[in-house]
């Protein structure tokens, strides 16, 4: 017997399969091999066609099945872990009316701006724990304002998760950790965040059916079984945004636990037990995959969008050509701490909310021609990275939360002894890798939904830990001088907006 689970990014679809009698991971593909493109028609803007996530699940999901030559009626259920904050549009006939605004669109930042203060900013700090910002909920008044014809058409919007899961079940649902990320769910009241649909004018007969993010919230349709491989009747058992989901994957779930992960986007995200906000709504709580009206777990997030889409740039654009990213690394780890005075700034993915939503670009600051060449901009940018982490680090703190010890997938940034030891190095804090994945842990809820494991320690017994990154002791100066260079840059940068 075998889980599946899916992970849908904006850079590429991942599915696994996972034994649920051993829990150990059989094989994870992913597709298309290099990241998906963005649509971006205006400067701020982030767009991309459902129908190509749905596209490229179907062709990992053949890889998958020809990888493993695992019979699909072996699969008990499935779970789907998604990119957060996007927004998905569809008519009465299940017609995708216009491209996903995904997370990086930030084209909805004033109008979130303008409902915090007509809400109110403590009223809805209380309710939300967010300002409604640039979330889902700001995307759809976008659309309401700026494409009156196509909102006229609306039936339901859905978050990329539930698009999924439609197209799988030909069932439109949601969870209460969804919609807590689009910033339509009220903590206070435990109900669908009427307050923020009052001021945005919208209809709640858009809020699909609410269903518990472990359950049955579906069943595969013949049409979904046709295009995937699958068979008919497979149920999707959970749901969930990759950063709690993430979370999940690492076996973050109880209170002061706190997981990492460095993809396009760098996140940090902490589990508390009880509705708590930064003032400045720097960071963000979500509902958590464990929360319920009964049961309160929140997933404090910390992200910056200017991540690993920044390190993925240099080797696009500025690195030499066909090279991989272990070669990048090992040049990195020639150059001195600090890359001799070469500053990399990596926000130039969008508004980042812990810079109070500014969208202050990326830079390459104190370039010196005649010292600076390919290792200094591979250190810098992995370093300009870390320095982001660890600048809104310093808000979690504020908040209470314990970073003795973070939780990372071994992949992506993590991957790299400069980029974590530089985190690790300067919030005093052990990074310990696990050997997993999003899609990984995806599959295992979905064996908690479909009652195959009793509970979520069952599901996820199996994790454990590759290596460690501690601080390096003497070197803690030398890391503190180099980052706050970096502050400077970046403070002169907003200063100067």
């Amino acid at each position: 017997m075998y889980l599946l689970g899916y992970d849908i990014g904006s850079s590429s679809i991942k599915a696994a399969l996972v034994d649920a009698t051993s829990g150990k991971a059989i094989a994870v593909v992913q597709h298309p091999e290099a990241e998906m493109s963005i649509i971006s028609e205006q400067i701020g803007w982030a767009e991309q066609n459902p129908e190509t996530w749905w596209e490229n699940l179907c062709i990992a999901t053949h890889k998958l099945l020809m990888q493993t030559k695992i019979s699909a009626k072996d699969i008990k259920s499935i779970g789907i872990s998604y990119q957060m904050h996007g927004l998905v549009l569809v008519d009465k006939n299940q017609k995708v009316l216009r491209p996903s605004i995904i997370w990086c669109d930030s084209r909805a930042v004033e109008i979130g701006n303008k409902a915090f203060e007509a809400i109110g900013q403590e009223k809805s700090l209380k309710h939300h724990l967010n300002s409604p910002g640039n979330f889902t909920a700001s995307k759809l008044k976008w659309v309401k304002e700026n494409e009156p014809e196509i909102y006229a058409q609306i039936d339901k919007m859905m978050l990329p998760g539930d698009y999924i899961a439609m197209k799988l079940t030909g069932e439109i649902s949601t969870t209460i950790s969804g919609l807590s990320e689009g910033i339509l769910w009220d903590f206070k009241e435990k109900e669908v965040a009427k307050l923020v649909l009052a001021e945005y004018g919208l209809d709640e007969k858009m809020i699909p059916e609410i269903r518990p993010t472990f359950s049955i919230q579906g069943k595969m349709t013949s049409t979904a079984a046709n295009s995937t491989g699958l068979v008919e009747g497979i149920p999707v058992t959970y749901r969930a945004g990759d950063q709690p989901n993430n979370a999940l994957s690492l076996n973050v779930l109880k209170t002061g636990e706190v997981a990492a992960t460095g993809g396009t986007s760098g996140v940090v995200y902490g589990v508390v037990d009880k509705p708590v906000y930064d003032l400045q709504s720097r960071v963000n709580g979500f509902a958590h995959v464990s929360y319920t009206k009964e049961k309160t777990q929140i997933g404090i997030l910390l992200c910056i969008n200017g991540a690993g889409i920044q390190y993925a740039w240099m080797r696009q654009h500025a690195a030499k050509s066909a090279i991989s990213y272990s070669e990048m690394e090992e040049m990195a780890a020639s150059v001195s701490i600090g890359s001799d005075s070469l500053v990399v700034l990596p926000f130039g993915n969008g508004a980042e909310r812990m810079l109070n939503n500014a969208n202050v670009g990326s830079y390459i600051c104190n370039l010196q021609l005649n010292q600076h060449g390919h290792a200094h901009l591979y250190r810098a940018a992995l370093e300009g990275i870390a320095f982001s982490f660890v600048y809104g680090i310093e808000v979690l703190k504020e908040m209470g939360l314990d970073l003795g010890i973070m939780r990372v997938g071994n992949d992506n940034l993590f991957q790299s002894a400069v980029f974590s030891n530089t985190i690790a190095t300067l919030v005093n804090s052990q990074i310990d890798v696990v050997e997993t994945t999003g899609a990984v842990g995806a599959a295992k809820a979905s064996g908690v939904g479909s009652r195959v494991y009793a509970s979520l320690e069952e599901a996820l017994k199996e994790v454990t830990v590759l290596k460690s990154y501690m601080p390096q002791e003497g070197k803690k100066g030398t890391y503190r001088r180099a980052y706050e260079r970096w502050e400077r840059e970046l403070e002169r940068v907003i200063d100067n907006r």
